[in-house]
This record gives C-alpha cells, sequence and structure tokens, in this order.
C-alpha cells in the first residue's frame, strides 16, 4: 500500500544523508508541522563533524520553519521526547530514519524505521510504501512479579522467538495483564520490537494510554483495534507473575538468562538511560536501590535521563543527587555510549551492563567488549556490587 504519514522524523545522523535527496526532489517539505528534526546522538556535538551535521539539520529546519525541531537543551533522545511533546499520537502513521522508531506502537500508533532515501520522500510528498505486515499476537496475562518492569518482559520474549522471531511482522500485545504495564513499561517494549525483527509493535488503547496523552497532545486521534476474528500467524502467551529480572548476554539481544544465573560476572561499567530505559520511571527504579550506597570500585556509573523533563524532575526528587552521592555521574540527556557514540565508549576486553537495546559485537566501543542488557533494577543492583546483580537481593 501506498499511505499518508502523520509524522516524518530523522536525527542528527540521518538527517543529514536525506537532505541531498530531498533537493533532488523538491525546495519544501510536505507539511512544516509533521517534519521532525531530533539532534540527539551525537550531541552536545562531540567533534567537528558532529557539530557540522547539527548545524545542517538546525539551519535546514528554520528555513522550513519547522515547527518540531528539538535542540540541544530543550528536548532529549528522540523516541523520548516525541511521545513526552505529544508529537506523536494514538492512529497515527509515522515514520523516523532510525529502526526504533517503532516505539511509539505503545500510544497505539503505527510507526517504524525507514532509511534515509525512504525519509527524505515522506518529508517531500507526505507518502511512504509498505508492504502490510503479518503479525504475531502477544498475550501478556497476571501481575508483576517484584522488580519486573517492561525490559524484562521484551527481553524474555526475544529470547522465546529469537531476534528474527517476527521478522518483518507486526508485534500485537493485548491480554489482561497490559494494565499491569505502565506507559514507561509499554514504551520500552515497543521500542525493543525491531529486535526481534518486528516491522512495528503496538498496544493497545486504554485508560493508562489516555491518561500519559491528556495534556500532552490536543490533536484527534483515532483508535485502530483487531478484528475479532483477525488472523496471526502464531501466538505468544507471558504471564507477568512468572518472570524473573533477565539478562540479554553478549552478543545478540536473544541470548537471555535470568539474573541468578550470571552473578559471576565481573563489570567495568553500567550504564542506565537510553531511548530504551531513560525514562522517570527508570530513573527511579535505579535510584530506589542505589540511595544511601556506592558504586563499587573499579566500577563507572553513567546515568543518562532521556529527556530535560526527565533530568529537572531527577533533580526535584533528588534522584541525581542520591546518583552523584553513590559515586556516579549523570549526563545531560543524549544517546551517548548506546552506539558507540561518547560519554561512556568502552575499551579492549571490558565488560557494561547498560539499559540500552542492542548488545551487538563493537556497540559500544572496542570490539572486544561485552555488554550486557538488563533493566535499570538490575543495572543499579550491579553498580553496587561489581558483578551482574540481582535487584531482589538489595
Amino acid at each position: 500500500i501506498e499511505a499518508k504519514l502523520d509524522v516524518v522524523m530523522a536525527n542528527d545522523i540521518t538527517g543529514p544523508m536525506a537532505l541531498p535527496i530531498l533537493k533532488q526532489m523538491s525546495d519544501t517539505v510536505f507539511d512544516k508541522n509533521k517534519v521532525v528534526f531530533v539532534p540527539d546522538h551525537f550531541t552536545p556535538n562531540k567533534d567537528i563533524k558532529s557539530a557540522e551535521n547539527s548545524k545542517a539539520i538546525r539551519e535546514f529546519a528554520k528555513a522550513q520553519g519547522l515547527h518540531w525541531y528539538f535542540e540541544q537543551g530543550k528536548s532529549g533522545v528522540e523516541h523520548a521526547i516525541l511521545p513526552e511533546a505529544g508529537v506523536v499520537a494514538a492512529g497515527e502513521l509515522i515514520i523516523g530514519a532510525d529502526s526504533h522508531t517503532c516505539t511509539y506502537g505503545a500510544l497505539g500508533a503505527f510507526s517504524t524505521g525507514v532509511g534515509s532515501t525512504d525519509m527524505a520522500a515522506g518529508m517531500v510528498t507526505g507518502k511512504a510504501w509498505f508492504k502490510v505486515p503479518s503479525a504475531i499476537k502477544v498475550v501478556i496475562t497476571g501481575k508483576k512479579a517484584p522488580c519486573i518492569s517492561g525490559k524484562d518482559v521484551v527481553l524474555h520474549l526475544i529470547g522465546e522467538i529469537g531476534v528474527d522471531g517476527a521478522l518483518y511482522k507486526s508485534l500485537e500485545f493485548t491480554g489482561d495483564g497490559i494494565k499491569e504495564l505502565s506507559m514507561d513499561d509499554r514504551l520500552c517494549i515497543s521500542n525493543m520490537a525491531i529486535e526481534c525483527g518486528a516491522k512495528n509493535g503496538i498496544f493497545p488503547v486504554d485508560d493508562i494510554t489516555l491518561e500519559y496523552v491528556k495534556g500532552r497532545s490536543e490533536r484527534p486521534y483515532e483508535v485502530y483495534e483487531a478484528d475479532e476474528d483477525a488472523e496471526y500467524d502464531s501466538v505468544v502467551t507471558i504471564d507477568l507473575s512468572t518472570l524473573a529480572p533477565t539478562v540479554a548476554c553478549p552478543h545478540l539481544p536473544e541470548n537471555t538468562k535470568t539474573v541468578d544465573e550470571l552473578s559471576d560476572v565481573k563489570i567495568d561499567q553500567v550504564v542506565i538511560g537510553s531511548c530504551t530505559n531513560g525514562r522517570i520511571e527508570d530513573m527511579r527504579a535505579a535510584a530506589s536501590i542505589i540511595k544511601g550506597k556506592k558504586i563499587a570500585n573499579g566500577v563507572r556509573c553513567i546515568v543518562i535521563p532521556a529527556t530535560q523533563n526527565v533530568y529537572l524532575q531527577c533533580i526535584k526528587e533528588g534522584i541525581a543527587e542520591a546518583f552523584v552521592e553513590a559515586g556516579a555521574i549523570v549526563s545531560t540527556p543524549t544517546c551517548g555510549p548506546c552506539l558507540g557514540g561518547h560519554m561512556g565508549i568502552l575499551a579492549a576486553d571490558e565488560v557494561a551492563v547498560s539499559t540500552s537495546n542492542r548488545n551487538f559485537v563493537g556497540r559500544m566501543g572496542h570490539v572486544d567488549s561485552k555488554i550486557y542488557l538488563a533493566s535499570p533494577a538490575v543495572a543499579a543492583a550491579s553498580a553496587i556490587k561489581g558483578y551482574i546483580a540481582d535487584p531482589r537481593e538489595i
């Protein structure tokens, strides 16, 4: 199908690559209220090249009169700021030149990542071509066990079906357990739909969704639900009450183990943040474990709130103070080390626990480093202990 787009988004890596393509097609974007730029990957600019990239999209946004341009100091990480600022809403169709654009499925939207060429075409025409994906039904039941968050849910799912288990499929989350998942949980789960190959991940719109959207977006929205006779390629059931804190071991998100199997893994660094787990609930979960304690000797702990609002809330609630007193550092909102950018690159043979979304070879620095993906609770407990630790024991 060819479909009309509600939001077209790019960042400081993918945006500059799209601009020359756009200029071959048109001098203007299709709608200045629907094209969004967020410089976040290498900001604050880490070198001359990243400064030039940010300058290119800054000048383009100004020349085009774009309504949504989120410069450093006024925003944060793209997939956290767009829901927070009300840029995206239920029932909308969103493409972004970043693979984790699937995050907005948490709001009942269809959102997916595209390349810079498709991004450029979308900016000009307001349309994109799609192959309609088949679907996998993920039924979530039960109540959350202690120290379980959306990160544990999605790591468990990826561990069950594999990194290609949902290749070009739609992950459709449903079941009575949905009400146990906060908006931050859902944003985390949808964010990592791409890590099992999914085209998108989508949640139903319920009271929790509507409460989140209230005051953020005043635009009319539409709620879409699956037909009663909808066909699915498969059905996966997850009982929240049976889950244990889950960790993805190097070098794939599918290589999962429960935290109690990994207590012999010593670590050098902990990163708490990213578009996956840099929201306020994530900060609170980590701070509740770290407060009043000290980061283990020999461990570097880097905390990166995902938006300025989250950062400010951390200051108001004493969360930032708790991190700093424990011996962690608190960074301005940025993608930072998640993609091997800056603010915490790993050397050879170093081991990190990260709340981000990927642990591929060389993802966060040297090809001989190792990344373990975990929830903020597991990451915080590990920072205190110096090895991968169970937050239920702290």
